[in-house]
């Protein structure tokens, strides 16, 4: 017999075996109203036949578990059997003095089951605090005494032996699948957090490093090895009012108990965080909170706070990973997964997505496969730029174009040099291929940008450093270090735009604010040491840049003002193949002092002003654009510039 038909059958058995235990727990209770009615003294053996709790049914245990008074019991059976037992509803109706319906009140308790006690019903009772009943008062006038008792839905299901997530907490949470096996370092950060959740000492479990689908993985296999589930929720969905959160932290402990369940909180977003933490801390069993990076410990925490950091795959392991399972994929890839697997750090579940959303075990295919997965970590930094620059777009002398094709050479080989070499064994830092585009605005720093993108077939994303500076101390560096992280993700193309505004000549020390400047542009030197990608810094002004900045960069590239000669040549590729010419003299045209950018740009309105006319592309046209763009760079344009372009 198969191990699914055996638990299936086990199953019936306890359900059946649970009924006959609720039924005779009710019967019971039955008793007992009768007895009050007849004004008959039940017998003290039929009256407790039950009476001690039994973990082999579901209100045995539940008692058990919330460590429930032989009075607490009775009054949940009580508000349970009004539900269950339309024969207990009457005889509570008939026992009411005031007629209402079989209501039950705990004036009504009090008066027909044993062992009363006023403390049953305080907020802090087993039986509110965790929610078991809950009390009505909303009737008017009435007092506490006479207030409604309810058995919460959750629990009257649990006493049946039928189990769900609290609608509650189905609303903010979502329970995570259990992964189909991980890697060997994620599997040992799963078997120790195992070992720390088994610890009957509560605890919050930090996990950091990798992407949110890989911590949930993790978290879930160690849950698994306990036999429970597990379930995440985002701290963004984290009630900010302290009693509410405490409210939630107590329905989910009420969970944990009737149910072997585990929460995670998912703290991917930097506001909400500390109201995460504060709803784990609120938690009185184990929690788990999931970060990009560790969170700092807040002080008065009442847990142990105990960090995993999931090591980054290596090259090899996502290799294996791979190839997991398909000889197909392998046989397809061989001579390119070695490329793949270095240049992409993919959990497991981005490669598994990446094979599902290719259209076959094609290496180009999976190559933009693992583009895409790589993208959702760093969108939300820096701005996409949809490289559509080629060799042939670029005008630069000889010496330049030399050094752009052996930047692109540099990256090809990366993982021939420094994992098949030995060079990444021996450090990390000197890795990075940092490179300084340096040169007036408008001279193709970002066109051969642009140009190596589509070489490498790397996504190139530009940087806003005015959203990666912060005026509070440390946040610099850690908006820094999640660009960083999220781009070594993907192996992209950082793009630094007019880096002498963050990088230039450090400062003299005369105060805090110089001191802290200073420490973050070391931090940043660090970061580009160790990015194994390519980060391109452009700047109009080199000499503005500090000397010992100069020092750490892998290439420094100079791109001059084009002479007459490029100029020309910019001016014959300028225009699109379907672009409709005539009488242009490209000789002419350069003579025009303005670099690439700006010819660019007087390209491109020309063509306007000749679509709105009519007519194709002519000196004419170029000339009006020409006016326009010297007007907008405050520059004369001269009659030694434009004086035989148009022929009378």
């Amino acid at each position: 017999m198969s191990s699914a038909g055996t638990t299936g059958e086990h199953q019936v058995s306890w359900l059946r075996s649970n009924q006959i235990a609720l039924t005779a727990h009710l019967d019971r209770l039955r008793g007992l109203l009768e007895a009050q009615i007849s004004d008959t003294a039940m017998s003290k053996d039929a009256s407790e036949e039950v009476a001690s709790p039994d973990a082999a049914d579901a209100f045995g245990d539940l008692c058990l578990l919330f460590d429930l008074s032989d009075f607490e019991r009775d009054v949940l059976l009580l508000c349970a059997g009004a539900e269950l037992d339309s024969r207990i509803s009457q005889l509570c109706g008939q026992l009411d003095e005031y007629g209402r319906n079989g209501t039950v009140t705990f004036e009504l308790a009090c008066a027909v089951l044993p062992d009363a006690h006023w403390s049953a019903i305080l907020p802090t009772s087993s039986l509110r605090e965790w929610h078991l009943i809950d009390v009505d008062s909303m009737h008017g006038s009435r007092t506490l005494v006479q207030s409604q008792l309810r058995i919460q839905e959750r629990v009257l299901h649990h006493l049946t032996g039928l189990n769900y997530l609290d609608e509650r907490l189905a609303a903010l949470m979502r329970e995570c699948d259990l992964p189909d096996g991980l890697l060997p370092s994620h599997e040992d950060s799963s078997n120790r957090m195992a070992n720390i959740l088994a610890d009957p000492e509560p605890s919050i479990v930090m996990i950091t490093g990798g992407d949110v689908r890989l911590r949930r993985s993790v978290a879930a296999a160690a849950a698994n090895q306990l036999h429970a589930r597990l379930f995440s929720m985002s701290s963004s969905d984290t009630p900010v009012d302290p009693s509410e959160r405490d409210a939630l932290a107590r329905l989910w402990e009420r969970e944990a108990k009737l149910s072997p369940v585990m929460l995670m909180i998912d703290c991917e977003s930097s506001l909400p965080q500390s109201t995460g933490f504060a709803l784990a801390d609120a938690i009185r069993s184990d929690a788990i909170v999931s970060c990009r990076e560790p969170l700092a410990q807040r002080t008065g925490s009442h847990k142990k706070v105990i960090w995993i950091e999931l090591a980054r795959p290596t090259s090899r392991e996502r290799r294996d990973w791979w190839i997991r399972g398909s000889e197909k994929t392998a046989a397809a890839l061989n001579g390119h997964l070695d490329a793949i697997a270095s240049q992409f750090d993919l959990s497991p579940g981005e490669i598994d997505a990446a094979k599902a959303s290719a259209k076959g075990p094609d290496p180009i295919d999976l190559w933009e496969a693992c583009r895409a997965q790589a993208r959702t970590t760093i969108d939300d930094l820096a701005q996409r730029i949809e490289a559509i620059s080629t060799w042939d777009d670029l005008v630069l002398p000889r010496a330049q174009i030399a050094a752009l094709q052996q930047i692109g050479a540099h990256m090809r080989q990366r993982l021939k040099v420094y994992e098949d070499w030995g060079f990444a064994s021996m450090s990390s830092r000197g890795l990075g291929m940092s490179t300084l585009f340096a040169g007036s605005s408008g001279t193709g720093k970002t066109m051969a940008a642009e140009v190596l993108s589509n070489e490498l077939r790397l996504d190139l994303y530009r940087i806003d450093l005015s959203q990666i500076v912060s005026k509070y101390v440390g946040e610099t560096e850690k908006n820094l270090k999640r660009v960083f992280d999220a781009a070594e993700h993907g192996g992209v193309i950082l793009l630094f735009d007019e880096a002498d505004a963050l990088f230039g000549k450090r400062s003299e020390v005369k105060d805090s604010h110089d001191r802290y400047a200073n420490i973050e542009i070391s931090y940043l030197l660090q970061q580009m040491e160790a990015y194994r990608g390519l980060a391109i810094l452009t700047t109009n002004q080199r000499s503005a840049l500090d000397t010992a900045f100069l020092r750490r960069l892998r290439f420094i590239v100079e791109f001059p003002f084009p002479d007459a000669s490029m100029r020309a040549d910019i001016w014959r590729r300028v225009f699109p193949k379907a672009t409709p010419q005539t009488g242009l003299n490209f000789t002419k045209l350069s003579r025009l002092g303005v670099p690439g950018g700006n010819i660019r740009n007087m390209a491109l309105n020309a063509a306007f002003v000749a679509a709105d006319d009519g007519e194709e592309v002519s000196m004419s046209h170029i000339l009006k654009a020409a006016r326009m763009e010297y007007a907008k760079l405050e520059k004369p344009l001269t009659e030694a510039e434009t004086s035989d372009w148009i022929v009378q």
